[in-house]
C-alpha cells in the first residue's frame, strides 16, 4: 500500500493549483476575468490529477458527467436561495464541470428582479431544470423556526396569519413560533399551526413546478437548518422530509470573509469533505464582503473530483431515495 501516497499528494496538489490560479486571477483581474481564469485553473488541475492517476492505476477518468451511474463515491452539493447575484456564474461553473445539484428555493429578496422565485428569475430556474438539476422547498417566505409553543387549543393569531380555515382538529395542533425573512410578514415573530408551516413548504414546491415544469422533490430544508423534532414530524406528516447537511458540508459562505477568507474555506472543505456528505452553499449572501461563489466553487469541485469523489443530486441519496419514491408529487 506504500504506493497510494503519491496519487493522494498529487490530487491534493492539483486542487491547490486550481485554487491558487483562481484566487490570483480574481484579485488581479476582477469578476470579468473569472470565467476564463476558472476554466484554465480547472483544466490544469483536472489534467494533472488525471495524468497521475492514469500512471498509477491505468484507469483514470475525467470530464465525464458527475451524476453518471458509475458514481461510486458521491457527495451531494446543494444550494439554498439568496440574493441571486452570483446565480448565473454558479450555473456556468456547474455546466462546465457537468455537476448536477439540488436547489432549495424560497422567494427571497434579490439584487435584481422581484424575488428569487419571481418572474424575473423564472427563466433561470427553467434552464437549470433542463440541465437535470433537482429542486425542493426552502419555505416560500424563508420562514425561520424559533421555538415550539405549548399546545393551548389554537395558535395565537392563527386565523389572522393564514387563509387556511380553523377546524377543531387544526386549532388544537402543536404550534411554532416563527419569523420570516421574506414576504409581507418579514421580521415579525408570530405563532402558526402545523398546517400553516406545511402550506409554506407546499407553496414554494408548487411555485418551482410552475416555473420549471418539473415537480419538486418531497423534501425541504428549514431556513438556517433550524428545526425541532415536532416541526420535522409535522412536515413529514404532510409529505416532506427535512434535509440538513454534514458537519464538513457547511461550506462557510455565510461566515464573515474577514475571519474566514475564501482560501481558508476552500482548504477546510478539501481536507474534510468525505463521500456521502451533503454540502450546502447559497445563491448569494448579502453580508459576506468577499463572495464565496463562484470563486471557491470551481476549485472545490475539481479538488473533490481529484480525490475520487463525484456529484449526485438528492434523488440518489440513500437516506431519501425510498421516501422520494413513496411520496413524490404526482
Amino acid at each position: 500500500m506504500r504506493h497510494s501516497r503519491a496519487p493522494s499528494l498529487a490530487r491534493r496538489a492539483a486542487g491547490w493549483v486550481g485554487a491558487a490560479l483562481l484566487a490570483g486571477c480574481a484579485l488581479t483581474f476582477g469578476a470579468q476575468a473569472y470565467a476564463k481564469a476558472a476554466s484554465h485553473a480547472a483544466s490544469q488541475a483536472t489534467s494533472q490529477a488525471a495524468q497521475t492517476l492514469s500512471a498509477s492505476t491505468g484507469a483514470a477518468s475525467t470530464g465525464t458527467a458527475s451524476t453518471d451511474s458509475a458514481c461510486a463515491r458521491p457527495v451531494y452539493l446543494t444550494f439554498d436561495t439568496g440574493h441571486m447575484g452570483v446565480a448565473p456564474l454558479i450555473a456556468e461553473v456547474l455546466a462546465r464541470q457537468q455537476v448536477r445539484v439540488t436547489f432549495f428555493a424560497a422567494n427571497e429578496p434579490t439584487r435584481e428582479g422581484d424575488g428569487s422565485l419571481g418572474d424575473f428569475w423564472a427563466p433561470w430556474w427553467k434552464s437549470r431544470a433542463a440541465e437535470g438539476h433537482a429542486f425542493a422547498s426552502h419555505t416560500f417566505d424563508h420562514v425561520y423556526w424559533r421555538t415550539d409553543l405549548p399546545v393551548t387549543g389554537r395558535a395565537d393569531g392563527a386565523a389572522r396569519n393564514t387563509s387556511v380555515g380553523t377546524s377543531p382538529e387544526s386549532a388544537a395542533a402543536p404550534v411554532f413560533s416563527v419569523r420570516a425573512s421574506a414576504g409581507p410578514q418579514t421580521g415579525i415573530t408570530r405563532s402558526i399551526r402545523e398546517v400553516d408551516y406545511c402550506a409554506q413548504i407546499e407553496r414554494a414546491a408548487a411555485r418551482l413546478e410552475q416555473i420549471t415544469g418539473q415537480k419538486a422533490l418531497p423534501l425541504f430544508r428549514a431556513p438556517g437548518g433550524k428545526t425541532s423534532p415536532r416541526l420535522v414530524a409535522a412536515a413529514r406528516a404532510c409529505g416532506f422530509a427535512h434535509v440538513g447537511w454534514a458537519p464538513a458540508g457547511f461550506l462557510g459562505d455565510e461566515l464573515p470573509s474577514e475571519s474566514w477568507p475564501n482560501a481558508r474555506l476552500l482548504a477546510k472543505a478539501l481536507r474534510e469533505v468525505k463521500a456521502g456528505d451533503i454540502l450546502v452553499a447559497h445563491l448569494g449572501i448579502w453580508s459576506r464582503q468577499d463572495p464565496w461563489a463562484p470563486a471557491v466553487l470551481e476549485p472545490l469541485i475539481t479538488g473533490l473530483k481529484g480525490r475520487g469523489l463525484c456529484f449526485a443530486t438528492l434523488r440518489d441519496h440513500p437516506a431519501y431515495k425510498d421516501w422520494i419514491a413513496q411520496h413524490g408529487r404526482k
